[in-house]
């Protein structure tokens, strides 16, 4: 794909404007000299979820990314520019080899590639302080976020901004992450946290930044939505660059779509580089003046492929650019992550007679056999009555065929626990009428095993529990898991209930073993039924 020449006429207006006008460091004026013109290339990625090792079709992976930098960065130092490398967040959580490893493989690995920042991402907290801690030793560069903070100290929990020496320009870094982490990281990491809203927070410390610095950058975890249009999830990318001027570049991640084209917002132009390294994007950038005068953009695809018919008609994979070598250091560094990963994960648990449907746009929409396999799991491993799980805790589909702990991990990342809480039959009949009101197309809309019912204005009715009525004078058990019991997803927190336990058995363990027992799988036991009419 063609770079995108972009920002000329934005140069005479909003970013150029912006720069001009308050690229004044103190009072001793710009440090920059007259007429030179300054090029700095902005590289950056986003949600890596654990894709530290290229596919099997060869796709993405550290090892082609570490190339392609490396040759970009010396084409800009020939040109006597300078490279900044930024990170969206999401580091965390996706692929098993990363996840039981804490993502050693993926933070030495960007260690290797010197990114020098990255904002910090609501599954950066799917882990404790302490393993995110290790994590910033691992990678060595800073962790940003200038709206999580550390409610001890009354100060951000890492660093809220860098600010980089480019030659005689200072450029500013500046972290933000979604507001929504309350609700989406795991309420026993974030104790001790408090996520305020970013745009508040910039409102006060970009000013002060434009003082500090020539060119302000800003590096979230937030979301890009067209136009604005944020729906149910908190406010993003646009939002924040309409509300707070003085934001040159936003370098997003969060929502996970690729930007071929730069978003110009009120003056700031908006990145995002999709996800797990598919892409790295570059951002060129001559500064004459204090103003933009010349850019371009493009989303440098790595190693990716499209299908295609062969000479025989049959369907092919074929790179859709030129092919990028695997660096050999990069490869020196991770093979023994992913050798030791595999030999944990290849052992075969069981089979399955059709393909168990986990893929996030359809859990998070309605019914799916999947959803009714690990809601069953966890209410027969703790003898429940009733099984609910958040569908924002699957993250992929099961297939047809041999299943092994990876299958399984693949599908269930996040390590909780599955936990129990006995309810009076009025208890169960509020929680269930909270639970089955969750929206539909987020991570909270519920997968049931054991239950009946019909939701009318918020309200859960004709409620059936194993086929029969509910009875007022029964006491109900739900097994749920730790995440959502102590508030994840905006589910009602029930871990202050007097009868609530944490069995300490993890779920993806749960699913192993209800395989390991039951294979091989059948899906028409676990087909969707319409026994939740919402």
């Amino acid at each position: 794909m063609k770079p995108a020449r972009y920002i000329t006429h934005l140069a005479l207006t909003g970013v150029a404007v912006a720069i001009a006008g308050c690229s004044v460091v103190g009072q001793q004026g710009p440090n920059w000299e007259v007429d030179r013109e300054y090029r700095v290339t902005i590289l950056h990625t986003n949600d890596n979820h654990g894709r530290f090792w290229h596919n099997r079709n060869g796709e993405y992976g550290m090892a082609a990314r570490k190339t392609l930098i490396d040759n970009i960065r010396e084409e800009v130092a020939l040109e006597n520019g300078t490279t900044l490398l930024l990170s969206g967040g999401d580091i965390n959580t996706g692929v098993p080899e990363s996840d039981l490893q804490n993502a050693e493989p993926d933070f030495k690995g960007m260690n290797m590639l010197q990114y020098d920042a990255m904002a910090l991402g609501n599954h950066e907290f799917d882990n404790s302080i302490d393993v995110l801690r290790q994590q910033k030793e691992w990678a060595g560069f800073p962790f940003l976020s200038a709206n999580i903070i550390d409610t001890s100290t009354g100060k951000p929990l890492f660093d809220a901004y860098k600010i980089f020496e480019v030659e005689d320009l200072k450029i500013a870094v500046v972290g933000f992450t979604t507001e929504s982490t309350a609700i989406l990281g795991n309420p026993e990491y974030l104790e001790g946290l408090e996520i305020r809203k970013p745009v508040d927070v910039a409102e006060k410390l970009i000013p002060k930044l434009r003082k500090k610095a020539d060119f302000v950058i800003a590096a979230t975890h937030m979301g890009h939505y067209e136009d604005g249009n944020y729906g149910g999830n908190a406010p993003g990318d646009v939002t924040l660059a309409r509300s707070v001027p003085g934001i040159d570049v936003i370098v997003g991640g969060h929502s996970q779509n690729p930007l071929f084209e730069p978003d110009e917002q009120s003056g700031t132009l908006i990145l995002q580089a999709h996800e797990w390294g598919k892409y790295v994007g570059r951002l060129d950038l001559v500064i004459k003046n204090g103003e933009v005068v010349w850019s371009e953009y493009e989303l440098v695809p790595v190693n990716l492929k499209k299908k295609v018919k062969d000479a025989e008609g049959k369907s092919v994979r074929v790179f859709i650019d030129e092919e990028i070598s695997h660096d050999p250091d990069m490869l020196a560094l991770l093979t023994p992550f992913q050798e030791k990963g595999q030999a944990e994960l290849s052992v075969e648990i069981g089979s399955s007679d059709t393909d168990f449907i986990g893929d996030r746009k359809v859990v998070r929409n309605q019914e799916t056999n999947l959803g009714n396999l690990i809601a069953l799991a966890m209410k027969e491993k703790v003898n429940a009555d009733i099984g609910i799980m958040n569908s924002g805790g699957i993250r992929d589909d099961m297939p047809q065929g041999i299943l092994t702990y990876k299958s399984v991990l693949q599908v269930q990342p996040f390590g909780n626990s599955i936990a129990y809480v006995d309810f009076s039959a009025q208890e169960l009949t509020d929680y269930l009428s909270t639970v089955a009101a969750k929206q539909a197309g987020s991570g909270a809309f519920a997968q049931f095993s054991g239950v009946e019912l019909m939701l009318k204005d918020g309200v859960a009715s004709n409620i059936k529990v194993n086929g029969e009525a509910l009875m007022a004078s029964k006491t109900y058990r739900i097994a749920i898991n730790s995440y959502v019991a102590t508030g994840g997803d905006g589910y009602p927190k029930v871990t202050d209930h007097a009868n609530y336990t944490d069995s300490g058995y993890v779920d993806a363990d749960v699913l192993v073993a209800y395989i390991q027992q039951n294979s091989p799988i059948k899906g028409m036991k676990f087909a969707p039924n319409g026994a939740v009419v919402r």
